[in-house]
């Protein structure tokens, strides 16, 4: 799997293939932890509706961000 198992990991969604109406292909979501779900090869995301759900693991990669950044993506001040 591309991606850490790491609490507040962040994601670039790469491919939104069966997806469109949820994921935007280059842009950046928050991971949630959900052991069950990365044994399978699904990462829960939290996505353009403010939900969080199971998407595919291969739609997206982990990326390291700012401080600053991470504050912005997560709405925390």
């Amino acid at each position: 799997m591309p991606h850490s198992e790491s609490s507040g990991r962040f994601l670039l969604c790469i491919t939104n293939a069966g997806y469109p109406a949820s994921l935007e292909v280059r842009k950046v979501y928050q991971a949630l932890p959900d052991p069950v779900a990365a044994s399978r090869d699904f990462i829960r995301v939290i996505d353009e509706s403010g939900e969080d759900y199971l998407y595919p693991s291969e739609c997206f990669v982990a990326i390291e961000l700012p401080e600053a950044a991470s504050r912005m993506v997560t709405g925390v001040s």
